[in-house]
């Protein structure tokens, strides 16, 4: 893993740090959810018996993590590798919600609508959403972005874009992107 400098990310935008998911202890919700959400998504490409058991079984364990990390995460979601949620609690994603690879998502966060017919949020990779931001209605997150903490975002916020506030609005880069 390589520090940051001022033109290149901490983690890939691009390529799934699947150690970042994997559990590190017995008791670790936050990984257990994502681990059941993910053996979920794979016997449900497969067939067969034995695939409906462990689909079966999958929803169980997401049941079980889903209550103790008081997280709403569908198990239809579609969210890239090496995931972090540093705080489950209270996360609440759209089941048509779509993230990138190694993004951050802390407590309290909310990826949805903002009514009834609009579109849901497209995440992309590196992103880190800081505790209760709300990312709501067809917007999209550019890749290495930092959503402040209980920021409200219902615009597209550019690549490397730091953006906090009530509506959220970008308010610097981590680096130099060619936006003016």
């Amino acid at each position: 893993m390589t520090s940051e400098t001022p033109d290149t990310p901490a983690v890939s935008g691009d390529t799934p740090d699947w150690e970042r998911e994997r559990p590190r202890r017995l008791w670790d919700p936050s990984r257990r959810l994502l681990r059941s959400l993910r053996r979920y998504q794979a016997a449900k490409r497969e067939t067969g018996p034995v695939a409906t058991l462990a689909r079966k079984f999958h929803t169980l364990q997401h049941r079980f993590w889903s209550v103790v990390t008081q997280a709403d995460i569908p198990l239809t979601c579609d969210l890239g590798g090496g995931l972090k949620l540093p705080h489950p609690n209270g996360i609440v994603i759209h089941s048509r919600a779509r993230t990138g690879p190694n993004c951050v998502i802390f407590q309290q966060v909310t990826l949805g609508t903002s009514g009834a017919g609009s579109g849901t949020p497209v995440v992309g990779g590196g992103v880190e959403i800081g505790a209760g931001a709300k990312v709501l209605g067809p917007v999209t997150i550019g890749d290495h972005a930092i959503i402040g903490a209980n920021a409200v975002v219902v615009d597209d916020i550019p690549e490397a874009a730091i953006a906090v506030g009530i509506p959220a609005r970008v308010v610097g880069f981590r680096w130099e992107t060619g936006q003016s």
